[in-house]
């Protein structure tokens, strides 16, 4: 058996997307995909695998107790193994919390993961994973994800979708509309790694802290959503751009990017779902790559390089 799932990228509403603003998001070429084999002894033998080949994590668990029996995580961070081990299986336990027949069989199963973009660029690999899990166990995903982190499940949309996606929360429920976002400009649209890997969970919970009711920038920032997919020049993007930045600055108290980082380039910079890491798409010209490669940020892809 063989899962896809699809990476994510948040182009409109990081952090109000939790509170019900309307929000663009894109499904990315890259992914990760989860390998399924059954397997006489009742154990299951997970490994994880990167975009080159290699495993990073293994583990093994007793079945249908689902109990660790070990792991190892290839990293300078002791205890890490145990960390990415609980967490897994937290996951796990989950979908069978949900689906009591899952991995209740008398035999076991061998599991690969394989991620076909590095770790560190932020594009999903746990809401790959968890989409993909859910695919298995026959349980939804966006439950799975909830009930084991916190996160508006955007990401889970993005897995499970192969266009761009407008996504909101009403009543506690996803709501994903399938959109066209084709602009005539796209190919001066760039996406740069920012060389730091963001914990999404953390900006989250410093998001939660302020309890702040944030009405009016969710109604402003789901126009700009709307706005985006209407936009016609590049002139106009822009200014979308600046104001979106402007309003999510306001409210966690953070300087937009290319203030702290890049105050003398050219085009425009947005961030792109939690502040401070991961990838940034930039409005540019010809003269973009060169730009941010002497900058020192080496990983640079066009648009149609990045998006579905």
């Amino acid at each position: 058996m063989n899962y896809y799932s699809n990476g994510k990228l948040l182009l409109t509403g990081e952090y109000l997307v939790l509170d019900g603003a309307k929000s663009l998001a894109l499904p990315t070429k890259f992914g990760q995909d989860l390998v399924v084999e059954k397997i006489k002894e009742s154990q299951l033998i997970w490994g994880s695998f990167t975009h080159s080949g290699e495993c990073w994590f293994e583990a093994v668990f007793d079945l249908p107790k689902l109990r660790l029996v070990n792991c190892t995580f290839k990293s300078n961070k002791e205890g890490s193994a145990e960390v990415i081990a609980e967490t897994l299986l937290s996951i796990l336990q989950e979908a069978k919390r949900a689906n009591p027949n899952f991995l209740n069989s008398e035999h076991g199963f061998v599991v690969k993961t394989n991620l076909t973009f590095p770790r560190n660029w932020g594009l999903g690999s746990s809401s790959t994973l968890i989409n993909s899990i859910a695919s298995w166990a026959k349980v939804d995903a966006f439950q799975l994800l909830w009930n084991s982190f916190k996160g508006s499940g955007y990401d889970i949309a993005c897995a499970q979708n192969n266009t761009p996606i407008f996504y909101k929360i009403k009543e506690a429920k996803p709501v994903v509309e399938n959109v066209v976002f084709n602009p005539s400009f796209k190919e001066q649209l760039f996406f740069v790694h920012l060389n730091h890997k963001q914990d999404s969970k953390e900006g989250i919970a410093k998001f939660r802290e302020s309890g702040v009711s944030f009405q009016k920038e969710i109604t402003d920032i789901s126009e700009i959503s709307d706005a985006f997919l209407k936009a016609t020049s590049m002139v106009d993007f822009n200014k979308l751009i600046v104001e979106h930045e402007q309003i999510i600055s306001s409210i966690i108290n953070i300087n937009p990017v290319k203030e702290n980082l890049f105050s003398d380039y050219f085009g425009e910079v947005k961030s792109l779902g939690a502040w401070g890491g991961d990838f940034v798409m930039v409005t540019g010209n010809d003269e973009t790559p060169a730009y941010f490669k002497k900058k020192g940020f080496e990983t640079l892809l066009q648009y149609s390089e990045m998006i579905l």
